[in-house]
């Protein structure tokens, strides 16, 4: 196997700074590859510490772009944001002296609307942008909105931005989302930890990193409890206290890895692996042919490549089903798997338009709705040139390159590194061909 090395990529082996990459693809990747800490996870958690003046520490932080843009924003707001050394945060947040999140926040980050509700419940009154993120298609606020006034929050929306206030204190309320929300869910949970009461929320999101969001409030004092697979009972605290904790493995790091390995017709051991999470992710490779050994923390995927895998069904569901955010990567496995396989993207409208640009690179993919596509294989995908649109797509176009014929050359990776620690530096000793494309 491939020599390893230390786990803190972004000192080791720092991110390219052109936002272009060329992959030459046709080899099998080999080794352990470590997989970082959520995303998903994180942003969450540095939004929970602004609800206590006392210092939260945090551990295993994925070093990726959204984590700093984040950490970025919490510093206007007047919180003091600390990066002692790699993967590790200290937020303090003593003082709240600002209490507008503006729009060039919102614009590069979604994850920033998670602020309404700790600042709400915190300082009492909060303006905040209608958020931006990825262009994946509609993905309301209003759920959120919703959720602050069933706890007696004023919200007005003037401008592009929503006004609210929360007269004296929050109070604890039943918060009923027509359907699965998971940043509601977690908004909702976060401003409860503060108001004046109970608070039952349902239907509850049951995504691993809000357990562990979980996890860290109840470390700072808060009574939070998941009293059923989706219902989260909160009796909120005058204060709350700091905290240290170690964030979760990325399940969707690792299920992009392991797709990784199953294209080129590799072998890759994911170091790490929060292998209780992955169970629909799981099925699926086994469903296909993957093979896949190991339990727990480490797993290794080993790959047959073109046409040693079998066509199979796939539906993005909530949790435990199967993630929306490992759709576009299953979506590349497909494209080597012989016959024809149905995707069901059910979160997201568009998101299946990446597609589009993976068909660039050979693949037979019929988009027929917005949320349904049709992948015929196995198809020996050509290298080709590709703009990246968003996270998912950018990791997925890669996988594409990777298992391809020929290069590759990628636009707007900067996209990719908002969500993936060090990946490039990953692939790489994995025995992956990239470098920087030549420009001009």
């Amino acid at each position: 196997m491939a020599a390893t090395r230390p786990f803190h990529w972004e000192y080791d082996a720092p991110p390219l700074p052109d936002e272009t990459i060329r992959i030459e693809g046709g080899r099998p990747l080999r080794g352990d590859v470590p997989i970082s800490g959520s995303k998903n996870a994180a942003l969450k958690l540095l939004a929970a510490a602004t609800l206590t003046g006392e210092r939260c520490r945090f551990t295993n932080m994925p070093e990726i772009a959204d984590v700093s843009l984040m950490a970025e924003v919490l510093g206007d707001l007047g919180v003091v944001v600390d990066h002692p050394e790699a993967n590790t945060y200290e937020v303090s947040a003593g003082d709240i002296d600002w209490n507008f999140v503006p729009l060039e926040a919102a614009a590069k980050m979604r994850a920033s609307f998670i602020l309404l509700g700790p600042l709400l419940a915190r300082v009492g009154k909060v303006i905040i942008s209608n958020p931006g993120g990825d262009r994946i298609g509609r993905r309301p606020v209003d759920l959120h909105v919703r959720a602050m006034e069933a706890l007696g929050a004023t919200i007005d929306y003037r401008n592009g931005y929503y006004f609210a206030q929360a007269p004296g204190r929050l109070r604890g309320g039943d918060v009923v989302f027509p359907h699965v929300t998971v940043m509601g869910t977690e908004n909702a949970m976060l401003a409860a930890t503060l108001a004046d009461g109970h608070t039952t929320i349902r239907p509850a999101a049951q995504e691993p990193e809000i357990d562990d969001l979980i996890e860290l409030l109840r470390a700072m004092g808060a009574e939070v409890e998941r009293t059923a697979p989706d219902v989260i009972e909160v009796e909120g605290r005058r204060r709350l206290r700091g905290a240290t904790h170690g964030v979760i493995a990325d399940r969707i790091e690792a299920g992009t890895f392991a797709v990784a390995a199953a294209v080129t017709g590799g072998e890759v051991t994911l170091c790490g692996a929060p292998g209780g999470h992955l169970g629909a992710f799981l099925d699926v490779l086994d469903e296909v042919g993957v093979e896949v050994t190991g339990a727990g923390d480490r797993i290794t995927v080993r790959g047959a490549g073109l046409g040693g895998y079998v066509a199979t069904d796939i539906e993005t569901a909530a949790y435990p089903g199967l993630a929306t955010d490992l759709q576009p990567p299953t979506g590349v496995l497909l494209t080597q798997a012989s016959g024809r396989s149905t995707v069901h993207e059910t979160i997201y409208e568009d998101r299946l338009e990446w597609l589009v640009d993976l068909g660039r690179m050979g693949a037979q993919a019929e988009i027929q709705d917005p949320h349904r596509a049709v992948i015929s294989g196995p198809v020996r995908l050509q290298g080709a040139e590709v703009e990246v649109s968003d996270l998912r797509a950018g990791a997925s176009l890669i996988l594409g390159a990777l298992a391809a014929e020929g290069p590759s050359i990628i636009h707007g990776v900067h996209h990719v590194r908002r969500g993936y620690e060090g990946i490039e530096g990953k692939l790489l000793d994995l025995g992956a061909a990239i470098d920087r494309a030549p420009q001009g």
